[in-house]
């Protein structure tokens, strides 16, 4: 029989990690990775529920799990983030994964998100599907600042018992996590090349609202969906405004970081 481990990385999480611990006592290890900048007490609470934590200093999301990932010895793993939580369905699901003896080397778990404290079932999260469960041996993160996702030798499962995310409560959560990972899109962005153009400021971030709004029937969720729709086009607009002004601080001889 199989052995797993949930790979949790702990920011300032104290409103949300418990429901994240609790929804995977079942597990045969819970490594828990805290940001040395985490200060809200999220270290003492997840103490409570397994002794397998470290502090590391967290540089981006593909880098911390990376560096944790050697660490684990059971044969599989579950990349859980702090604001996520494992349904009953989905617990049971991959148990028998792990316990089965023709499993798939990986899986994509079905999503669903909160934002504002609405479930959303539109504006294209209700396709949002993450390789999460998979051999420890044969999954790494791509080494990306944002937006990594697991590459993995092996085929790969769909998984339709729901993982669950509790995402952004405040206008200030959303924009702290914007700044960052706009950011790093435009530095991505920039080392492989690209340069911003008018389309990208302009049509691209339409492009983006029309996409959640219409094509993904964002306005089937209401006022929430409206308002969702519009801080995903903003932030596309961001991305491209960044990596604008890192071609102009460039040619002014500033070096991107």
């Amino acid at each position: 029989m199989g052995s797993i481990t949930v790979l949790t990385l702990v920011p300032n999480a104290c409103d949300r990690i418990e429901r994240n611990l609790k929804s995977v006592q079942w597990a045969d290890d819970h490594f828990c990775v805290v940001d040395t900048k985490t200060h809200d007490g999220s270290e003492d609470i997840v103490r409570q529920y397994t002794d397998h934590v470290v502090v590391h200093e967290y540089v981006n999301y593909a880098t911390q799990n990376n560096w944790a990932l050697p660490q684990i010895e059971t044969e599989w793993t579950l990349v859980l983030d702090a604001d996520e939580w494992v349904s009953d369905e989905l617990a049971e699901r991959i148990q028998a994964i792990v316990a089965g003896p023709d499993s798939h080397d990986g899986y994509h778990i079905r999503r669903r998100s909160y934002f504002f404290g609405k479930l959303m079932g539109y504006c294209g999260w209700q396709r949002d599907y993450n390789l999460r469960l998979f051999r420890t041996a044969k999954g790494r993160y791509a080494d990306k600042r944002v937006h990594s996702h697991i590459e993995l030798d092996g085929p790969v499962g769909r998984i339709v018992e729901p993982m669950y995310h509790d995402t952004y409560r405040t206008f200030e959560e959303f924009f702290a996590t914007c700044q960052r990972f706009s950011t790093w899109g435009a530095l991505d962005l920039y080392d492989k090349g690209r340069r911003a153009s008018l389309i990208d400021l302009t049509l691209h971030p339409l492009a983006r609202w029309f996409k959640m709004y219409i094509v993904q029937q964002g306005f089937r969720d209401g006022t929430h969906g409206a308002v969702l729709c519009a801080l995903g086009a903003f932030s596309v607009f961001l991305k491209y405004a960044k990596l604008w002004k890192l071609e102009r601080d460039t040619a002014e001889g500033d070096t991107p970081s």
